[in-house]
């Protein structure tokens, strides 16, 4: 809803790309290509392991690795493609392409954990031989190798979808060598070959949990829901204690892109000398919740009237 009439706004008048928040993607952005390449390197080793050993439960995980390589150059090209200035078409930039990678990366590891669930129970009914020492020695460097990208990851999976998607694929295959190494010992320590489809259907089950409520989030994203860390009902009261602004209505919140969330609203004054003082209130209060990007209008009391009466 517009009202063409006096009206004052308040913005965050930097750039989303500062120089702060450009660094910082910079320096996310190297770790995602060296965790990019470790993993690359370790899935065409483990190919190799598993041709050369004929472990069929190696090539599968190679096949698992491959597709966490396919996933992290994705959030490569996405952390990439986010640093582009906005345009007059994509005023926002490419921003939120972030977003769409992190939701493609959850939904594949829902299908990963999916296919890991129909494989173990394939091999629960139907046992294949195992080489306990070659999974061993496989497994032991693939967890040395996830431990690596999980410390490199780690620090920004919980501020950036699109790291944390990267990352939870990283956790799964460190999970996956855990297991492993786990399953390993148990057949060559007691010859149970079960060890190995019962452990897989673990790893699949969290994997599913974290990959379900990134898919959650990174959805919620695109459908501009209201963030889940924001207190709404506490920002309309926050608003609303601001002397002389009344009748807050259109307030809307969302997140753009990780660690970028947005407020636009109206307001309506009686006094339109007090603007400026109420806008600077609005943008410190919102400061105080994390919201930087503020965009209000406010409506003279008078003029707000005689527009609804004319609806």
């Amino acid at each position: 809803m517009h009202h063409d009439h006096d009206h004052g706004h308040v913005g965050d008048h930097g750039h989303m790309h500062g120089s702060g928040h450009t660094l910082q993607r910079g320096e996310i952005s190297r770790r995602l290509v060296w965790v990019l390449g470790l993993t690359a390197v370790f899935t065409v080793a483990e190919v190799v392991g598993g041709v050369l050993s004929n472990s069929l439960a190696l090539l599968a995980d190679a096949g698992h690795m491959f597709t966490d390589v396919a996933a992290l150059a994705l959030s490569v090209f996405a952390m990439r493609l986010a640093k582009r200035p906005p345009t007059q078409r994509r005023t926002y930039g490419y921003a939120r392409f972030e977003i769409l990678a992190a939701l493609v990366n959850g939904a594949a590891l829902l299908l990963i954990a999916g296919l890991i669930i129909v494989e173990a129970w394939q091999r629960l009914r139907d046992p294949v031989v195992i080489d306990g020492v070659v999974m061993l020695s496989v497994a032991t460097v693939g967890l040395l190798v996830n431990v690596v990208g999980a410390v490199l990851l780690h620090s920004h999976a919980h501020t950036n979808l699109n790291v944390r998607g990267a990352y939870l694929h990283v956790l799964g295959d460190l999970l996956g060598s855990v297991g492993a190494i786990v399953a390993g010992l148990l057949v060559l320590g007691l010859g149970w070959t079960m060890a190995d489809p019962i452990i897989s259907v673990v790893i699949a089950l969290l994997i599913l949990y974290s990959a379900w409520n990134l898919v959650r989030e990174a959805t919620d994203v695109l459908l501009e829901s209201a963030p889940a860390h924001l207190d709404m009902p506490r920002i309309v009261d926050e608003l609303g204690s601001i002397d002389g602004l009344d009748d807050v209505h259109d307030l809307h919140v969302w997140t753009l892109t990780s660690g970028f969330v947005a407020l636009s609203g109206h307001g309506v004054i009686d006094d339109p000398n007090d603007h400026m003082r109420i806008l600077g209130q609005i943008r410190e209060r919102m400061s105080r919740s994390g919201i930087e990007h503020v965009t209000f209008q406010l409506e003279l009391r008078t003029l707000y009237q005689l527009t609804d009466e004319t609806r």
